[in-house]
């Protein structure tokens, strides 16, 4: 269980000071109130002696009055630094967990729900702040106030005290007994809370779907399914929880019993005075929190293992492409070699591309083309490294794209995916998303580019429409030409339009490509499509079939022998003319 917390170490050193002096002022706290029985029973004892005079009432009330101040104090002190400090723990814990999630590979996302990753960054994170502070506190001020009662108590009265904390060792049993079950299903719970997580998002990001289907009912049914599962985990949890706490409440009261007992026959055979028997029964209710806060502290100990262990396995993983840490910073040019590139996702699974070789000058353009499935977008993930190649496959600029640092790499890129992804922000933060500092006038240009202008008077705040939850607000045409957009105001040195035209119509899509390859001299573009339209512009053309090669040349080339290419030429020239 402990080992987890290894994580939290250097966090711990950072804020090292806070923890010194939020344990001063925990023991500045703790000591005032073990002070007060002792006032308290000066005060009983003058009394039972008849000697309770005005000023002995005064100078009393005066020091209760001091001494209420200083617990007072020193109780805001420990709050503020011991809780600050797991605060900023939390704060940068967290942020250096969202910064490990963005190094990861897509693959991880792949096989990873957003859900689980979210329930990792809220929920877990809560039980690691409690117990790197509340924990902290509940434990040094148990160990403290333990000690130091126990000290008083063996002091004070040795045959009473020794028989008073007889209970004392069960509850220590009692504790050690049941920890490792509250962590198991406290893990449990924070399990069932990540798939809960994941079918809300689901359902949210999804709703457009959910609601044309009419499956609303089905993904109720869904929820309702997980949420009681989180109810009945967290029960398991409570009825542990339920069955700990009194116990140790019951054991600890077993304490004043013996007291009252024993101690009521020293008071009658004056073995000590009434002072020293009240106070005694104050440091023994006092004894009590501790009892009890060993109970809260070893939960809150066992939900933070549990969510290290759960943070920590995240934190674990590794991204699968890294680039040299004294890669190259940039390209002499933009061009592109692929030689003899053959590359399948895992050791049992056959080939996406098998002996694919092709050569894209810089300033040239290069059309794909394939049936569903060829291996076309494979192929383009694999020249930013969104996917690893075989070393010495995939060159850029005349090196091999794995000499190079990866963010210096991928800035030679602008990728236009067919899903066109844009953030919940509006149309102008989604145009400037890759620009730093972005002018008017080139948002203006790019968007007269993508045409999507034309589509800013229709918007219901122009500029400043906020688009969405991936852009949920706008069809599939408009996503994907504010898309293009967001590459071509980054104007790279290689652009990727990964058949981020399919949701436009011929004449629209006319106009992008003819403005977007007459702005781009001296750039490198990679346009992939099942539209011969769109690809006859390009300067070579590659046909891809199961993975391979199968035709390659210019529009004209291709479109005059036999093959897939004029197959599909053929079939949508046949088209054109039917819609005419």
């Amino acid at each position: 269980m402990l080992k987890e917390y290894r994580t939290l170490l250097p966090y711990m050193r950072k804020y090292l000071w806070f923890y010194v002096a939020g344990l001063v002022a925990l023991a500045v706290t703790s000591g005032g109130q073990l002070f007060i029985p002792q006032l308290i029973r000066i005060a009983i004892d003058a009394i039972a002696a008849g000697e309770f005079g005005l000023r002995r009432i005064t100078l009393l009330m005066l020091q209760l009055c001091g001494l209420a101040a200083v617990i007072a104090l020193g109780r805001f002190g420990w709050r503020y630094f011991i809780h600050g400090a797991s605060r900023r723990i939390e704060v940068e814990l967290r942020g250096d967990l969202f910064a490990h999630l963005l190094r990861l590979s897509p693959s991880y996302y792949a096989r990873t729900r957003t859900g689980d990753l979210m329930a990792r960054a809220t929920n877990d994170l809560q039980a690691i702040r409690m117990a790197s502070g509340m924990a902290l506190v509940a434990a040094a001020d148990g160990i403290f106030m333990t000690l130091a009662i126990l000290v008083i108590l063996f002091v004070q009265m040795p045959p009473t005290a020794l028989i008073t904390v007889l209970p004392l060792p069960l509850i220590s049993i009692l504790i050690v007994g049941l920890g490792r079950t509250i962590s198991s299903r406290f893990k449990r719970v924070q399990e069932g809370f990540s798939r809960l997580s994941e079918h809300t998002q689901e359902a949210f990001t999804g709703i457009r779907v959910i609601k044309s289907f009419v499956k609303e009912r089905y993904f109720l049914g869904r929820f309702g399914e997980a949420n009681s599962e989180y109810q009945r985990r967290n029960l398991e949890l409570v009825l542990i929880w339920g069955l700990f706490m009194p116990a140790v409440a019951f054991l600890s009261g077993l304490t004043l019993l013996i007291l009252l007992r024993f101690g009521g026959v020293a008071v009658i055979l004056r073995g000590f005075t009434p002072g020293e028997f009240v106070a005694t029964l104050n440091y023994l209710e006092m004894l009590t929190w501790p009892m009890v806060g060993a109970g809260f502290t070893v939960n809150v100990i066992q939900r933070g293992a549990a969510s290290l262990g759960r943070i920590n396995q995240v934190l674990g993983e590794q991204p699968e492409i890294l680039g040299p840490p004294d890669g190259l910073q940039q390209a002499p040019h933009s061009g592109i070699e692929v030689r003899a590139l053959s590359f399948r996702y895992s050791e049992d699974s056959p080939h996406v591309l098998s002996d694919v070789s092709f050569r894209i000058e810089a300033g040239k353009s290069l059309g794909i083309l394939g049936r569903t499935g060829s291996g076309k977008t494979t192929l383009v993930k694999t020249l930013p490294r969104l996917i690893d190649p075989p070393l010495e496959t995939v060159l850029v600029g005349g090196a091999a794209v794995q000499r190079y640092e990866l963010g210096a790499l991928r800035e030679l890129f602008g990728v236009v995916p067919q899903d066109g992804f844009l953030f919940s922000s509006t149309v102008r933060e989604n145009l400037a998303f890759g620009v730093d500092d972005a002018s008017d006038e080139l948002l203006r240009y790019v968007a007269e580019v993508a045409a999507i202008d034309r589509d800013l008077e229709l918007f219901p705040h122009g500029w400043d429409t906020v688009v969405g939850e991936r852009g949920i607000t706008l069809s599939g045409g408009q996503k994907q030409r504010i898309a293009i957009a967001r590459a071509l105001a980054k104007n790279p040195e290689i652009l990727i339009l990964d058949d981020s035209l399919s949701a436009v119509d011929t004449e629209t899509e006319e106009h992008i490509l003819t403005a977007l390859l007459e702005n781009r001299h001296g750039k490198t573009t990679v346009i992939v499509s099942h539209r011969v339209s769109t690809l006859q512009r390009a300067d070579q053309i590659i046909v891809l079939d199961d993975g391979r090669i199968t035709q390659s040349g210019t529009h004209r080339e291709l479109a005059a022998c036999d093959g897939f290419y004029r197959e599909i030429f053929t079939i949508q020239q046949l088209e054109k003319q039917l819609r005419h």
